[in-house]
C-alpha cells in the first residue's frame, strides 16, 4: 500500500547517510556547496584523467559543446514552436534562429525531411512515438531483454505506461540478430501497430526492410530505438533506417553520437508531423534548455566534419577488443560475426564471478564497464547478470586506435585470467591513461595523427 512504509528509499540508504553526514558538518550553505564542488571535481579527476572509460552509452563532449551547456541562452524559456505566434513568450527571435539552426542540421545529418530538438531524453522519444503512433491497448512488438531489450519498450518504460499490450519479437540468440522466419509467423498472428528495434546490446544490423514489408499488411509501423547507434546512423555506417522502411527513428544524442545527453527524433512522413510534435508539445516538453538546443546543433556540424572517420574507428576499435579479449581467453558474444558491427562488445563472464562482480572488480582498477544480461540469462537476473558490456566511444574520441586495444584486453585479462590483484593492475592503467587527456574528432583539435 503507497504511503504505509513511510521510512521506504530506493536509493541506498549509507549513501544518502554519508551525504547527511556531510552537510550535517558544514558550518554555512557556503560549506555545502564547496562540497558540492569537491564532489564534481573529484569525479572529474578520477573518471576524467585517471581511468579507462569503457562505458557503452557514455561519450565525452567536444570543449565547444560543452560551453555551450552553460551559456546564457540556458536561462531563457522558449515555449512552443518556432515562430514568434507559436510561442508564448516574445523576444525569441534569437532562439527561433538557433533552433531552427538546428532542426536544419540534424535534417542534414540524417537525410531526414523533419526532425525534432526539444526531448529532454532519449526514453523521452519512445513515448513521443507512443503517444503518436498508438492508443492504449494496441499491440506493439519489441525485443525482450535477455536480447538486449530495454526497458523504454518494455512492460515497465514508457510502452507499458502508455498501456500497450507487448509480445517479443522473435530473436537468434546465437546470430544476435531477429529471427526473421519466425517474425513472419508470428507478427501476422498478432498485427502489431508498432514493432520497436530498440536495444541497449546493439551489435549488428536489423532487418528493417522485410520487417517494414511484413507489416505493411495491416500498416504496422517499424520504429527504429537507436540509442546507441545514432552516430553510426549519422555517419551511414551501420544502417539507415529511414531509407530501409523505418516511419521514426529516435535515439540519445550523447552516446555515439557524442553530443549533449538528450534525445533526437527524425522521420520522413508529412503524415506523421502532427501526431509527433503535438506529443512532444504540450504532452512531454515545455521548455526545453536552449543551451542544450546549442549543444546539438554543434554536435551535428562535428557529426558532418567528422564523423565517418570517427565512427569508422570506433567500431575497428570495438572489434579490435572483442578480438583481443577472445584470444586471451574472455569469451565474447558474437565472435563467429566479427564481435560486433557498433561500439559495443559483449563478454560473457559467468566464469570470472558474472557481471556485477566483475565490473566491480575491473573498476577497483580504473577500467569501467558494465552488468549486462545475455541470451542465457532470464530476465530477473537483471541484479545479478552473467555478461559485461563494454563501448569505445570515449577511449577513441582521445585518440586510440586498434593498438591501444591490446593493452586494454591485457589489463582486464591480468585481472580475470591472471588472478592479479587491483592494486596490482591499477598504477598501469593510470600510467597508460595519462597521455590520452585530448579529445579529437572536433573543430577545436581536428583528428588524432
Amino acid at each position: 500500500m503507497i504511503g504505509k512504509n513511510t521510512n521506504f528509499e530506493v536509493h541506498d540508504p549509507e549513501v544518502l547517510a554519508q551525504a547527511r553526514a556531510v552537510l550535517d558538518a558544514c558550518n554555512s550553505a557556503r560549506e555545502m556547496e564547496e562540497a558540492v564542488l569537491a564532489a564534481v571535481a573529484r569525479n572529474e579527476e578520477w573518471r576524467g584523467k585517471r581511468c579507462i572509460n569503457l562505458l557503452a552509452p557514455e561519450a565525452p563532449t567536444s570543449p565547444t559543446v560543452r560551453a555551450l551547456l552553460s551559456a546564457e541562452v540556458g536561462i531563457r524559456a522558449a515555449e512552443g514552436h518556432i515562430g514568434s505566434v507559436n510561442r508564448w513568450f516574445a523576444g525569441t527571435q534569437h532562439i527561433d534562429e538557433l533552433e531552427a539552426l538546428c532542426i536544419e542540421l540534424l535534417k542534414k545529418v540524417f537525410r531526414a525531411r523533419y526532425a525534432d530538438h526539444r526531448l529532454m531524453g532519449s526514453m523521452i522519444g519512445n513515448m513521443a512515438v507512443y503517444t503518436a503512433l498508438t492508443q492504449p491497448g494496441d499491440v506493439i512488438m519489441s525485443v525482450a531483454q535477455p536480447f538486449g531489450g530495454h526497458s523504454s519498450n518494455l512492460v515497465d518504460g514508457p510502452a507499458g505506461v502508455r498501456g500497450l499490450k507487448i509480445i517479443d519479437v522473435p530473436f537468434d540468440p546465437v546470430e544476435l540478430e531477429v529471427d526473421l522466419d519466425l517474425f513472419r509467423k508470428v507478427a501476422p498472428l498478432v498485427r502489431p501497430k508498432v514493432v520497436s528495434l530498440g536495444l541497449s546490446m546493439t551489435l549488428f544490423p536489423f532487418p528493417i526492410q522485410a520487417m517494414r514489408e511484413i507489416v505493411a499488411e495491416w500498416d504496422g509501423y517499424i520504429y527504429f530505438d537507436g540509442a546507441h547507434q545514432l552516430g553510426l546512423v549519422a555517419a551511414g555506417l551501420f544502417q539507415d533506417p529511414l531509407a530501409e522502411g523505418a516511419a521514426v527513428v529516435t535515439g540519445s544524442a550523447g552516446k555515439t553520437f557524442s553530443g549533449p545527453q538528450s534525445g533526437i527524433i527524425v522521420w520522413n512522413d508529412p503524415d506523421l508531423t502532427v501526431p509527433i510534435t503535438n506529443a512532444i508539445f504540450p504532452v512531454l516538453v515545455a521548455t526545453h534548455q536552449v543551451n542544450r538546443v546549442a549543444a546539438l546543433a554543434v554536435s551535428a556540424a562535428e557529426m558532418l566534419e567528422f564523423g565517418q572517420v570517427y565512427m569508422e574507428q570506433i567500431v575497428r576499435n570495438a572489434q579490435a577488443l572483442g578480438a583481443a579479449l577472445h584470444q586471451r581467453g574472455i569469451p565474447v558474444l558474437g565472435a563467429h560475426k566479427g564481435y560486433t558491427h557498433t561500439q559495443q562488445v559483449i563478454a560473457d563472464v559467468r566464469q570470472f564471478g558474472g557481471g556485477i562482480a566483475v565490473a566491480q572488480l575491473l573498476a577497483r582498477a580504473n577500467i569501467i564497464t558494465n552488468k549486462n544480461l545475455i541470451p542465457t540469462d532470464r530476465p530477473e537476473d537483471w541484479d545479478h547478470p552473467s555478461g559485461l558490456r563494454m563501448g569505445t566511444i570515449e577511449i577513441t574520441r582521445l585518440g586510440m586506435r586498434e593498438e591501444e586495444m591490446e593493452t586494454i584486453a591485457d589489463f582486464i585479462a591480468r585481472l580475470l585470467i591472471e588472478k592479479e590483484a587491483p592494486a596490482n593492475v591499477l598504477e598501469d592503467v593510470i600510467e597508460f591513461r595519462q597521455p590520452y587527456q585530448k579529445l579529437y574528432y572536433c573543430f577545436e583539435h581536428g583528428l588524432p595523427k
